[in-house]
């Protein structure tokens, strides 16, 4: 908890912040580390180390030197023993432990496994440095000591940073950085850019045009003496990794971070390593990441099938979703076009089943988010994604899509399925059909669009529907109950949207009556519903989405402070019931419930109708 850290702006562990200091600091951002012992040159000063102070006595008197030299505004990173990763907990933490200083002001803190954090507004990753190369150390020294901290503090990892990691860092949750790596890999006539580094002697010509490197060419570089040639390396490697953050602060404004990284990430192995295990880190990285973007999901390489969206939207198909009362079950392809429903392929599917798609389930095969029942095409990323379309499917993509086709086949069951699809969707059709011991009926004659595989289609669901009825107005409350399971969890479709209830506009705006009142909207650019007063009134008694304020009556959003408590399932852009002595409302969080909890600035929650209780 801290006056001086504010987050302003989120892209799943990403952030953009403040430095609350007296020349406010921009996050992420990268230090010049020669000027952090120095209380003239910046707004960080470092005490220094303990090794050379000596004990705590002069480490409490170098505090207050540099204190009565910069007051209150600046912080300053209290003296520090610095162990090595590999040091002995018992020696690293007891000699931390004896620390315990003091301080009244903006305050940094070293920090390493196992050792308790004291109030602080930034904390030090000891010996980040020692992790290059070293994926899971880090990934795991990383995200112990983050999850041991509050929400609303500064990381920084020092002398680590280069231009072909800050991306991945910032992506983790690093807020500060420093240029440690890019000066001393000046010295050692290492040219860096953001796609790796490259000794002097091996560069043919200088790949940059920055202010450093416009004037000369390779070989007059070449022939500089060393330290005149020192010189121009760290500038332009200060360069190139000021311009390289400046574009991931850009990418956490777009919400687009992520793309970045998978790409960036190419340029050394243990980054794409690092990529790959922070995935299976789920929930670290999940419960920080928004429910949904205004961007489009681009899923351009294998990592894509792992990614936070990818798979939050995966699982709760499986676990939140509930299919709607019909008993013949339709897989078809997925479409380039989004929502699929539009597309000219899906167009003839629907013109296909005339007026028996009423008496059908109509699930959708599709790489990387596996199914997709068509009630929930609209839901964010299923309407919102790209995939490069070459007609291959990879064995990952394939055994992916399988396992969740089989764990939905395994929990829902239908007397009839109708698969309509070819190639690669039929393979993992017949695979699961035959790990589960069912039948499934193939309609498509080699081409899914053609018109004998069409007649096909039609004919075999007119030949199951025989008999049936069933009413238009019913399959429009299936689409909202869907919705409304996926957003808030299963079983709070039937609450919002009973039998009672009616279905007004035309799809995709559909607004949900109750007794001549509205309840709720969908929002068809995220595929979401808006709730109102009276729909959040529904839901409140299951004490799902529910954040807890003190006893006032707020005014177009919540701060943090303001929370008493909040449900930890609640995630950026979520829609969220308001709950206090005074008032009852209902927003959009704009932070996770946990970091809500934690928060001592920034909006919780930014409101949208509030209903004062007398």
């Amino acid at each position: 908890m801290t006056r001086y850290f504010e987050v302003q702006q989120r892209d799943g562990a990403a952030r953009i912040g403040k430095l609350l200091l007296g020349t406010p600091i921009q996050t992420p951002c990268v230090i010049e580390t020669g000027t952090l012992g120095d209380p003239e040159k910046g707004s960080l000063v470092d005490a220094g180390s303990l090794w050379r102070l000596g004990s705590k006595e002069n480490a409490e008197k170098r505090l207050n030197e540099i204190r009565s030299l910069v007051g209150e505004d600046t912080l300053i990173i209290h003296p520090h023993q610095s162990f090595p990763p590999a040091a002995p907990d018992d020696v690293a933490l007891k000699a931390s432990k004896a620390l315990d200083l003091t301080d009244s002001g903006a305050v940094g803190t070293t920090l390493r496994p196992g050792q308790q954090p004291g109030k602080s507004d930034l904390y030090v990753m000891e010996g980040a440095g020692c992790f290059e190369n070293n994926a899971r150390a880090f990934l795991n020294t990383l995200i112990e000591l983050k999850n041991n901290v509050l929400a609303d503090t500064a990381f920084y990892a020092p002398a680590i940073c280069l231009p072909e990691n800050v991306a991945m860092l910032v992506y983790l949750g690093v807020d500060v950085v420093d240029d440690t790596r890019t000066v001393t890999a000046a010295y050692n006539d290492i040219y860096l850019t953001s796609s790796g580094r490259f000794y002097l002697d091996s560069l043919s010509e200088i790949p940059c045009r920055c202010e450093a490197c416009a004037s000369m060419n390779i070989q007059e570089l070449r022939e500089m003496a060393r330290k005149e040639r020192a010189e121009i390396l760290v500038r332009h490697n200060r360069n190139v990794l000021a311009a390289e953050l400046a574009l991931v602060r850009e990418r956490i404004r777009a919400g687009t971070l992520r793309e970045y990284v998978e790409g960036q990430c190419r340029t050394r192995p243990w980054l794409t390593a690092l990529l790959r295990l922070s995935d299976l880190e789920y929930n670290y990285i999940e419960e920080q990441a928004p429910i949904v973007r205004s961007n489009q999901l681009i899923a351009n390489t294998s990592e894509s099938l792992t990614r936070v969206e990818v798979v939050r939207f995966a699982e709760r198909v499986i676990e939140r979703y509930n299919p709607p009362d019909v008993d013949i079950l339709l897989l078809l392809p997925c479409s380039a076009k989004k929502p699929y429903s539009i597309s000219n392929s899906h167009q003839r599917f629907i013109w296909a089943l005339g007026k028996n798609r009423r008496f059908v389930h109509e699930v959708i095969i599709t790489s990387p988010l596996g199914i997709v029942p068509r009630e929930l095409e609209l839901t964010y990323p299923a309407a919102h994604y790209d995939i490069a379309v070459t007609g291959y499917w990879d064995a990952e993509e394939r055994a992916w899509v399988a396992d969740l086709l089989f764990r939905y086949l395994s929990k829902h069951r239908y007397s009839s399925i109708v698969a309509h699809v070819e190639g690669a969707y039929r393979e993992i059709c017949e695979s699961v059909a035959e790990r589960l011991g069912i039948g499934m009926i193939f309609t498509s004659c080699g081409n899914v669009t053609a018109q004998e595989s069409l007649s096909a289609l039609g004919d075999t669901i007119e030949e199951l529907c025989t008999g049936r009825t069933r009413t238009p107005d019913f399959i429009k409350k299936e689409v909202m109950r869907a919705i409304a399971d996926y957003q808030f969890g299963s079983g709070a479709g039937k609450i919002l949207i009973p039998d009672n209830s009616i279905i007004k506009a035309t799809y995709p705006k559909y607004q949900v009556f109750i007794d001549k009142k509205q309840v709720a909207t969908l929002v068809p650019q995220y595929g979401t519903l808006a709730l109102t007063i009276e729909g959040t009134e529904l839901l409140q008694m299951r004490e799902k989405y529910i954040v807890k304020i003190d006893d006032f009556v707020p005014k177009g959003s919540i701060l943090a402070p303001g929370v008493v408590e909040a449900d930890p399932q609640i995630r950026s852009n979520d829609e969220v019931i308001v709950s206090g002595s005074k008032a009852f409302c209902v927003g959009r969080a704009l932070m996770g419930g946990k970091e809500m909890q934690e928060s001592t600035r920034g909006i919780a929650v930014d409101l949208r109708h509030v209903k004062k209780i007398k």
